[in-house]
């Protein structure tokens, strides 16, 4: 038997406040574990049809956020070590010429945007690559057009504070 939309309404906010206490047990910040729960969320929807085969949905939307928590704070790891490589190469004198840096701009440019949380770069691909509307997008991932407007307006701004963190702003 499948869990219907209502029977899913009925547990959401319950899988929501777990997912994100996982997720801030785990050591995610409260912007972070905000996205972290949100993406749970938006994963369990759209298994919405297979969630009665575990014995504990509860457990599944913890181990989600376990799950995306901790690649979240790899993602972070990374990102400090090529920081700290970067002020190494910088410290050293070694610039790239004005045609390299165009370069590792448009590459440093493509990993923010896959940096970011799937729901929003798979949101933020289908407005941007693929021309959809908010309510095209909405339809097909089954949340709401003010869900789209959010999460597109959040992919957005972090880029835009990615790169005003770049450009020294």
């Amino acid at each position: 038997m499948n869990m219907n939309e209502n029977a899913f309404t009925k547990i959401a906010p319950r899988l929501r406040q777990r997912a994100l206490k996982a997720s801030r047990q785990k050591g995610a910040t409260e912007t972070e574990a905000e996205d972290i729960a949100q993406d749970v969320m938006l994963r369990l929807w759209q298994m919405h049809d297979e969630l009665n085969k575990f014995r504990s949905v509860e457990a599944v939307a913890v181990k989600m956020a376990h799950n995306l928590t901790l690649n979240e704070l790899r993602k972070k790891h990374r990102q400090w070590v090529k920081s700290k490589e970067t002020e190494q190469i910088a410290d050293e004198g070694l610039l790239p010429t004005d045609s390299l840096e165009s370069q590792e701009m448009v590459v440093w440019l493509e990993q923010r945007i896959k940096e970011l949380p799937e729901t929003e770069h798979t949101i933020l691909y289908m407005r941007q690559v693929e021309k959809r509307t908010n309510e095209e997008i909405a339809r097909l991932l089954d949340i709401s057009v003010a869900s789209v407007s959010t999460l597109l307006a959040r992919a957005r701004r972090h880029l835009l504070e990615k790169i005003k963190r770049r450009n020294g702003k």
